[in-house]
């Protein structure tokens, strides 16, 4: 079984067991800071992989480090991810864990570059209008690339809309010199 289904089977878990709880972004949160934390910090990615380590001695250290700060069912699920010897899988857990909400919500996100930045305005029209035509709530995520020269493309898994002034022009450019050619 590879990583990515290793992960999504324990996000269904730490899902459930947020369900049960009530709080699912918070839960959400704490499963994104140590995954973050393990991204970000090498000696916290070294302490949780080490093999020279006990499982118990890195759920009592984790136990202090976090102490009251997270709910005691989370600090257990913790302990079984290490247990299990799937600690180095926590980033996996945590994008799964971010899927399933998103699934659950009925919500996808959608990077959208863009060639000047735009209004909050903009932004929430441009999320509306993307919501009514994939008929889910769009997230959007703005870049900036001034090549583009103007209107938008839109990446959502794989599906990208390339509604680029910059591409326009080139299929213009295509077709004049098509007719010429002709």
């Amino acid at each position: 079984m590879n990583a990515e289904r290793i992960g999504r089977n324990y996000a269904e878990t730490l899902l459930t067991l947020a369900r049960k709880s009530g709080d699912i972004e918070q839960w959400g949160a704490l499963i994104d800071a140590i995954s973050v934390g393990m991204r970000e910090d090498h000696t916290l990615k070294t302490f949780l992989e080490s093999p020279k380590l006990s499982a118990s001695h890195k759920i009592e250290i984790l136990e202090k480090a976090l102490g009251g700060g997270v709910p005691p069912l989370f600090l257990r699920f913790l302990e079984i991810v290490i247990n299990k010897r799937r600690q180095m899988l926590i980033p996996e857990i945590a994008s799964e864990y971010r899927n399933l909400i998103d699934e659950s919500e009925n919500r996808v996100h959608a990077n959208v570059t863009v060639a000047r930045e735009p209004s909050e305005a903009e932004q929430d029209a441009l999320a509306r209008q993307l919501s009514r035509l994939l008929g889910k709530k769009v997230v959007p995520h703005i870049s900036l690339n001034p090549a583009i020269l103007g209107g938008v493309i839109v990446k959502v898994g794989d599906t990208v809309m390339d509604g680029s002034v910059r591409r326009r022009l080139a299929v213009l450019r295509q077709r004049m010199l098509a007719t010429v050619r002709s």
